[in-house]
Parts: C-alpha cells; sequence; structure tokens
C-alpha cells in the first residue's frame, strides 16, 4: 500500500506542477498578446500611411489628457482642419509641430515618424516588463526573462528618447 500511495503522490505533484507552469506560460503569451492588440489601434495609422491624410498638427492647447491645434495637410486630397486631437502623452508644449495621420472618420490624429513609431509600441513594452516577470518568477526561465524584460525596457526607452 505504502508503493501506491507513494506513486500515487508522486503523479500529483507532477501534475500540479505542469498545471502551474502551463498556467504561468499561459498568463505571460496573456500579457503580450494584450500588448500587442493595446499597441496595435494605434500602430496600424503609424505603419500603413498609404492612402490615409498626413500632414503637420501645430498645438495650440493641451488639457490633461489630450492636446489639440491645426492640420495642415502635406498629401494629395487630404483637407485643412481647425481642429484635431492627439493624445497628450506626446511630451509636447503650446507651439509644437508635429508630423501626423489622421485616424479615418475622425478628427484624431497619432504621431508618425520614429517617435510615432514607438509610442504606439509603448503598451507592448509595458506588457513586456510585466511579462519578464511572470517569466522569471514563475517559470523559471531567467535568460529568457532578461531577454524579455530588456526588449521591453528598450521600447519605452526609445519611446522617451524620441518624445
Amino acid at each position: 500500500m505504502p508503493v501506491a500511495r507513494a506513486a500515487s503522490s508522486a503523479r500529483t505533484q507532477a501534475a500540479l506542477g505542469a498545471a502551474r507552469t502551463t498556467a504561468t506560460a499561459a498568463l505571460a503569451v496573456l500579457l503580450v498578446i494584450v500588448g500587442v492588440w493595446t499597441s496595435w489601434s494605434t500602430a496600424q495609422h503609424v505603419l500603413f500611411t498609404k492612402g490615409r491624410e498626413r500632414g503637420n498638427l501645430t498645438i495650440t492647447r493641451c488639457d490633461e489628457d489630450r492636446c489639440a491645434g491645426r492640420f495642415t495637410p502635406l498629401t494629395p486630397g487630404a483637407e485643412p482642419r481647425a481642429e484635431v486631437t492627439i493624445d497628450a502623452t506626446v511630451g509636447t508644449e503650446k507651439g509644437a509641430e508635429l508630423p501626423v495621420v489622421v485616424k479615418p472618420g475622425t478628427d484624431q490624429v497619432v504621431r508618425t515618424g520614429g517617435a510615432g513609431f514607438f509610442q504606439a509600441w509603448m503598451p507592448l513594452g509595458g506588457a513586456l516588463l510585466m511579462a519578464a516577470v511572470v517569466i522569471g518568477g514563475g517559470l523559471r526561465l531567467t535568460r529568457t526573462a532578461w531577454a524579455t524584460g530588456c526588449a521591453g525596457a528598450l521600447l519605452l526607452f526609445a519611446a522617451f528618447l524620441l518624445s
């Protein structure tokens, strides 16, 4: 009897370990997927500008979370607009001129160029940092955790430098 109980206990421990590893890996993957999903809502406008209204935004005022200004088009067929809005996270001040693209069907714009690219992917950078903690602490994959964390930190640092 004791041998059967020990074998059963070993199988139970193995199953619990496998379940823990699977759940932790799923959490890390979920974090990265959510980061990509969140970033993509802005990044698609920065990456695929063909056929979209591109131009410059001259900032005239900023609130707590949004800035507004005048849009001067650079592409044929684009219309000048008296006021468009952009997220205030761009790190700019009144009078600054930014290259932007208009989100289709709205008066919202997103920054383009290198600064816009890295700002669009900032949620992914944060998700990579969180996933690194899960990978290192839960899965005990320290090299993978360091690589994931460094990738996230570099993404956030590049966004900070180019703002």
